[in-house]
């Protein structure tokens, strides 16, 4: 093939429109074809510049070198069998007692951050519940340089960083119900669009106003905690819904835990060193393109919630399930990692709860209150009529928590209110659905579906 040397202006059309011909004709190329390719280069370079613009002015994130020996220990880890029933038990060694499934789901959702496809979780309980030391214990397993913790965002913010600040960064939230709209907006644009674009006005170097645009990059991952999971409709459809395990249960494990720390019982060094290492495995995973030959094998249930957004987010868990099992993994000739069966599998198990929620039509704090509330009902008779007081006493939950439930749950149909208020209210279930029903059902079907792969 003849070579072909020119020197080019790419800001110079009328240079660039004769150059695309002139290499169209020789190459036999359709010059449309070049132009495009061209321009493709333009905007590529451009992002470089900006980037290493970016880093002449001091603000890139220092990167932590893994020593070599640790390296290596990290890279046998992650090379063993039933690696993410491992990487679980660790974070139960890092200070996580129970929340087996929420944990493990939360930590594939962190370490999206720096692969192609990020992911996002909004993690939903009663105040106390755990959400937020939940979100504290995940974000430190991740390398500190990549992750962003947020308590409070003003309005602007987001729109007026640095263009490669939140570039492949973990967005922390302890309380998403303090985001104010824009800044909530800004959060959504940048879980869907990887990119914030706003048109303003800049002052240049004479001291003359001119319009202008602003530009803040993604892709981020996001992790947020909230109290009130239905009022994000917008975001939960962006984002994997986990609810709190509120269980007895669950109470009596955080309860003993605690009191283990009060007595000395817990090596806070060692949950370092098991923190430390898992944020060493993290900056150790490299980026990747995934393929999954099974992805039109699993039909998620077609009664979910927006199905068309779950099944884009469960396709990108599995393909990070894949990326954090990529020292296990073969690869194309195209450098693509190719996703296996027991991939598909692990995903399955660690989202059924989360697929079971785009489903219910009642939320995860709620369906647990429920669930007591009913419980409670059918020893007494389902056509039991009960007051608030008897509630409070069977559930557990605070006065104003019970309050909002049941209005919810009236609201809904579920609960029928009698009375008068200067009287007090009773109230009755009316509406007896089955969830055990409905697991069962999906869990079968998930189940089968895997079996014939």
């Amino acid at each position: 093939m003849q070579s072909i040397t020119l020197k080019l202006d790419l800001y110079e059309y009328k240079q660039v429109e004769a150059s695309c011909k002139t290499i169209a004709e020789k190459l036999g190329l359709s010059k449309e074809v070049v132009e495009a390719d061209l321009l493709q280069l333009t905007n590529l370079l451009e992002q470089y510049r900006d980037r290493q613009q970016y880093k002449s002015k001091g603000r890139q994130e220092s990167r932590i070198q893994v020593p070599a020996a640790t390296a290596t220990r990290c890279i046998e880890f992650l090379k063993e069998t039933d690696l993410i029933r491992r990487i679980n038990e660790l974070i139960g060694k890092a200070g996580i007692t129970g929340e087996e499934t929420n944990r493990i789901l939360l930590f594939v959702i962190a370490s999206s951050y720096k692969m192609p496809d990020t992911l996002h979780a909004l993690i939903q309980g009663s105040s106390g519940s755990g959400k937020t030391r939940l979100l504290k214990v995940i974000s430190h397993l991740m390398p500190d340089e990549d992750v962003k913790r947020y308590t409070r965002v003003t309005d602007n913010s987001f729109y007026n960083q640095d263009e490669y600040f939140f570039v492949n960064k973990l967005l922390c939230f302890e309380d998403l119900d303090g985001l104010k709209e824009d800044a909530q907006l800004a959060v959504r644009e940048l879980q869907s669009n990887e990119i914030l674009i706003t048109s303003t006005s800049i002052k240049d170097s004479n001291g003359s106003i001119r319009g202008g645009e602003r530009t803040v990059r993604g892709p981020i991952a996001s992790v947020s905690c909230t109290t009130k999971g239905e009022v994000y409709e917008d975001n939960v459809s962006r984002s994997f819904l986990i609810a709190v395990d509120e269980s007895t249960e669950q109470t009596q494990k955080i309860i003993r835990y605690q009191n283990e720390i009060s007595a000395g019982l817990i090596d806070k060094a060692t949950q370092r060193k098991v923190s430390e290492f898992l944020q060493n495995c993290i900056r150790l995973l490299k980026s990747y393109e995934v393929i999954n030959p099974y992805a039109g094998k699993i039909k998620l249930p077609e009664e979910a919630h927006k199905i068309r957004r779950l099944n884009e987010l469960y396709q990108s868990f599995v393909k990070q399930i894949t990326l954090l099992n990529q020292y296990q993994r073969s690869r194309d000739k195209q450098g693509r990692l190719i996703t296996e069966k027991e991939d598909l599998q692990t995903a399955c198990d660690i989202l059924f709860e989360s697929i079971l929620l785009k489903v219910d039509e009642l939320d995860g704090s709620l369906r647990q209150f429920f669930e007591q509330l009913k419980s409670f009902v059918e020893k007494k008779g389902r056509q039991y009529q009960f007051n608030r007081f008897e509630v409070r006493e069977a559930t557990g939950v605070s006065k104003t928590q019970q309050h909002y439930y049941i209005q919810k749950l009236v609201n809904l149909e579920y609960l029928k209110q009698n009375g008068f208020a200067n009287r007090g209210y009773t109230y009755k279930i009316v509406h007896w659905d089955n969830i055990a029903a409905v697991r069962a059902r999906i869990k079968d079907n998930l189940n089968n579906q895997l079996t014939q792969l």
